[in-house]
């Protein structure tokens, strides 16, 4: 198949508008040329396909039967590159087509599932696919157009934006804390059912983030035999449910605390946050749709 360029691309726009108009000096006017351009231009492209496509006299030019076949298939190309044009104009302009989103389990609960029917209300075309999982995804490679998850990704590959800090605090219901008693320091937590979440991606429990009464940060790696994997909403079930003391974000609890159903222990160590981010590929022309989340998002957690 022989590849066309865009220079041929233009010679077939200058040769359809002379057909069009029977006339080489109307179609320079029209397009703002000489009528020697237009004629070169007409001349290279019969000289390329080998054919005469326009019979010239000194009144007139007239397309030959050549011509007139040309013409009709060129107007339909024309027509049809005119079509893919506006479809992909419109298309950058209103959100639409299929937005795949990765997001861990908690976030996606608690932050991020929350609001999107105020997103698709406003962006009616748009569908969403929505991984919700612990595991850190490659997001350019399986695909995904942005992601959110704790921290700061290093991919060079990828934008990153800043969501929020979000703290945390060890909490329990006050049923639990009926029976077993309220712990005051750490080395009462040995005498507590503690919650553990496995990380998927280590297989590693994943330490209480805390801060020391001289504001120092600290990993601590709680011994439990309680233990939770995959999911790290099961801690938050299983401990409003009395089954011991969890750590998990204020944003998840504050309402619980509020209604009196879970209280906040060793306050004294709380303090610290992780940071939540947005990522999505790094790409010079970034898709309306994807724009239109990380507004979304950034907006909705202002407002937070």
């Amino acid at each position: 198949m022989r590849a066309v360029d865009t220079t041929q691309v233009g010679s077939i726009e200058l040769f359809c508008k002379a057909a069009e108009l029977c006339s080489f000096s109307a179609a320079a006017e029209a397009l703002g040329l000489t009528p020697a351009a237009v004629s070169r231009s007409i001349k290279r492209l019969e000289t390329r396909l080998g054919v005469r496509l326009f019979s010239r006299t000194t009144r007139q030019v007239r397309l030959t039967q050549e011509g007139m076949l040309y013409w009709q298939e060129c107007r339909q190309a024309l027509q049809q590159i005119a079509r893919a044009e506006s479809i992909i104009t419109h298309s950058q302009s209103v959100p639409s087509g299929l937005l795949r989103i990765s997001v861990g389990t908690l976030y996606a609960h608690y932050r991020l599932l929350p609001v999107l029917q105020r997103f698709t209300s406003a962006y009616p075309q748009l569908e969403l696919e929505i991984s919700l999982s612990n595991r850190v995804v490659d997001i350019i490679e399986e695909g995904y157009d942005l992601a959110i998850r704790i921290g700061t990704p290093q991919d060079s590959r990828l934008i990153s934006h800043k969501l929020e800090n979000a703290t945390v605090g060890i909490f329990a219901t006050p049923g639990y804390l009926a029976r077993r008693g309220t712990p005051l320091t750490l080395e009462d937590l040995a005498a507590h059912d503690c919650l553990q979440f496995i990380l998927p991606t280590t297989g590693r429990a994943m330490p209480w983030i805390l801060t020391t009464p001289d504001g120092q940060a600290m990993d601590y790696m709680v011994k439990s035999r309680l233990r939770l994997l995959e999911d790290a909403a099961a801690c938050i079930s299983w401990g409003k449910g009395g089954g011991g003391l969890f750590q998990t974000y204020h944003f998840i609890a504050s309402q619980d605390i509020a209604r009196g159903e879970l209280v906040e222990v060793l306050q004294a160590y709380s303090g610290r946050s992780r940071q939540f981010s947005l990522t999505y590929p790094q790409n010079r022309h970034l898709s309306v749709r994807v724009r239109a989340f990380v507004d979304f998002i950034l907006g909705e957690l202002r407002l937070a």
